[in-house]
């Protein structure tokens, strides 16, 4: 029976310039503990923070900034402000050059192109396959995540564009072997879709408050962020590892004694 999921994260900053900020401390583990506050911070980039975010997240402590963007997104919003003394670490997690083409339509493509590109479910068909290969196909990157958090880098900061699905699925990763319940790391990747956290996706020469009903819904499985796409992830790690042991064991090589190691730094020290 999966124990009641009490997840009071401390009193989340007003940020103006990042989005989809927050702390994952406090969700529950299968054992009965939790995820420590003020060791695994989540968010979109960095790279328009104000003065005051920057003074913000300057004060967290941090020792790694993980940024999971790739040189197009970089080219697109820029580089993350600077954070004195914080190691800032660049693990992209897609190809540059994959999906440029599909990007450049979406933020400037007619309604006829959006609708062969995304119409009867072609949108939501490529988010659940990009998590599904995510999992399989991104063991190294991942491995490379936990390893580092095993070793020095908490507190840590993980984040993508949007802190969606990138950053959302390295975070899940993590819990997952921190222990955390599935239907809690699914609670808090449900998070993203809050209005204040969402992205703010730009079309060129179209407002967003001047978008079309149909626009809307083309783009809202791209924005979206869906139990289905985390269901998937969870469910590739089943279908092809076997289950999440082997997952831990085999595709992010996490030894008994490495794992033991990421639980110290990251859970609480419970009863």
């Amino acid at each position: 029976m999966t124990q009641q999921i009490h997840h009071t994260p401390p009193v989340e900053p007003e940020l103006v310039g990042v989005r989809n900020f927050r702390d994952v401390g406090g969700l529950p583990t299968t054992d009965g503990r939790r995820v420590r506050t003020g060791r695994l911070f989540r968010s979109g980039h960095l790279a328009h923070a104000t003065e005051k975010d920057t003074e913000f997240l300057a004060a967290l402590g941090l020792h790694t900034v993980f940024d999971f963007r790739n040189d197009a997104d970089h080219a697109l919003e820029g580089l993350d402000v600077d954070l004195p003394g914080v190691r800032n670490v660049n693990i992209p997690l897609s190809d540059p050059a994959d999906g440029r083409e599909f990007w450049t339509i979406v933020r400037e493509g007619g309604i006829d192109q959006l609708r062969a590109l995304l119409g009867e479910g072609k949108a939501a068909a490529r988010m659940t396959a990009s998590y599904r290969s995510m999992i399989r196909n991104r063991t190294a990157e991942h491995s490379r995540v936990v390893h580092a958090l095993a070793e020095d880098s908490v507190p840590a900061l993980m984040h993508c564009a949007a802190g969606k699905d990138r950053a959302g699925l390295s975070i899940a990763v993590t819990l997952l072997a921190l222990g955390v319940e599935r239907e809690a790391i699914t609670a808090d990747y449900l998070e993203s879709n809050a209005p204040h956290r969402r992205y703010r996706m730009r079309r060129t020469g179209e407002p967003s408050e001047a978008r079309s009903p149909e626009v809307l819904e083309l783009l809202a499985p791209l924005f979206d962020a869906r139990a289905e796409y985390l269901t998937a992830a969870f469910d590739t790690i089943d279908d092809h590892w076997g289950g999440l042991d082997r997952y831990l064991a085999e595709g992010l090589r996490l030894t008994p004694a490495t794992l033991a190691r990421l639980r110290e730094q990251l859970l609480d020290q419970g009863l």
